[in-house]
């Protein structure tokens, strides 16, 4: 079943169960995956829907730091539910020790040293941790084990 179809399955639960704030957020994710859809010019690839949930995720998430500085706990306990929703679409995240391993085995493979190997250790990390893992926590397990070296 596509994003698109899981995506209407769930906003006619959350209609059906008068649930606003999930109904909320499914539709924004809907209009979001069809823009990437009409961009694209064709049906999106599972990659790229995953491309487009994770950059939803990765926005509330600034969304979050931005109202928890400014001290609106209610736009805090909004952005944390339509966070769990978004986390639903997203593959399973990896932890931090997964991160380290995945990292250690590519600084191996690429022959990194030290800090001036940063840009290709991350350029090969990235593809190997998509969607399952957020870029800063990725960039700072780099940045520690380089710094190690």
């Amino acid at each position: 079943m596509s994003l698109l179809q899981d995506l209407t399955k769930q906003m006619v639960t959350a209609m059906k169960s008068r649930d606003k704030e999930t109904l909320a957020t499914v539709r924004m994710l809907k209009a979001a995956v069809q823009n990437a859809q009409i961009e694209a010019g064709h049906d999106l690839t599972p990659d790229e829907e995953v491309a487009v949930m994770s950059r939803e995720y990765k926005q509330r998430k600034e969304s979050l730091a931005e109202f928890e500085k400014a001290g609106r706990q209610d736009l805090v306990d909004k952005t944390n539910n339509e966070l769990k929703v978004v986390e639903q679409y997203l593959p399973k995240q990896l932890s931090a020790d997964d991160v380290q391993k995945i990292v250690k085995e590519t600084i191996d493979q690429v022959g990194a040293s030290s800090m001036k190997d940063f840009g290709k250790v991350m350029g090969a990390v990235m593809p190997k941790v998509k969607g399952q893992a957020d870029g800063k926590v990725v960039n700072q397990a780099v940045k520690d084990i380089l710094s190690n070296n």
